[in-house]
């Protein structure tokens, strides 16, 4: 995994339709500076997590004219095998974590899925679910590395586009780092979907109990559109 490439082109390959709503985005001296930072980073030596095919994994699996959901993290996991370009996802055959496995324990507990043996998450973004970190790389064993290299402009963005361009969409934010993003969002025409964050730290202090999968369906069947199956296969 070290070995792959692990920056973004500064005309990076991504779903056609989020090339063209954001097309806008790549020529700014933020994001020429971003790829910069990271191509420095990676001819340095430092291991940067996802691999630089999977950054931009979350909107390959979700194209803009799908988007249904969108759960919001901070940014990806920093230990190896671990970040695959999903927010609190992990690749399949890795451990678990913490904050993951509160989510599970909810998805049980509010519409009686099975807790999975593993951590893909990629079933909902084939449905239609964003799986949007804010920051979308992060240097290998330090947690928060990227946060100033200007990711945030770009997936602000993002949801913005979402926001204007899409109609009926729930917007799940777990934690107040997602919940600093609500004013991107137009509540008027989506749905937003507020708790605490699935960490241990604070899941016992309103997420657990919070039925966010519930609510989500419930409204997208209001508005006319397929529930999501929340089922982790």
């Amino acid at each position: 995994m070290e070995a792959e490439e692990a920056h973004p082109s500064p005309d990076p390959e991504i779903h056609a339709s989020w090339k063209r709503a954001l097309s806008q985005e790549f020529p700014k001296s933020y994001f020429v500076e971003l790829v910069k930072s990271l191509r420095k980073e990676k001819a340095s030596g430092h291991v940067i997590y996802p691999p630089g095919k999977k950054i931009f994994t979350a909107f390959d699996y979700t194209p803009l004219e799908e988007v249904k959901v969108v759960i919001i993290g901070q940014d990806p996991y920093h230990g190896p095998g671990q970040a695959n370009g999903l927010c609190f996802s992990v690749e399949r055959d890795t451990k678990i974590p913490p904050s993951l496995r509160n989510i599970y324990k909810e998805l049980h507990a509010d519409i009686g899925c099975p807790i999975p043996d593993h951590g893909d998450l990629s079933a909902w973004a084939k449905q239609g679910v964003l799986m949007l970190n804010a920051m979308l790389t992060v240097r290998a064993h330090e947690a928060g590395s990227h946060q100033k290299l200007g990711w945030q402009h770009y997936t602000d963005a993002v949801i913005k586009t979402v926001s204007e361009r899409r109609e009926g969409v729930v917007f799940i934010l777990w934690g107040n780092f997602a919940q600093g993003k609500e004013s991107l969002i137009d509540s008027a025409k989506h749905c937003v979907i507020k708790s605490v964050h699935p960490s241990p730290l604070s899941a016992s202090r309103g997420f657990f109990g919070s039925q966010p999968f519930s609510k989500a369906n419930e409204y997208l069947s209001q508005q006319g559109s397929q529930p999501v199956d929340w089922d982790v296969k």
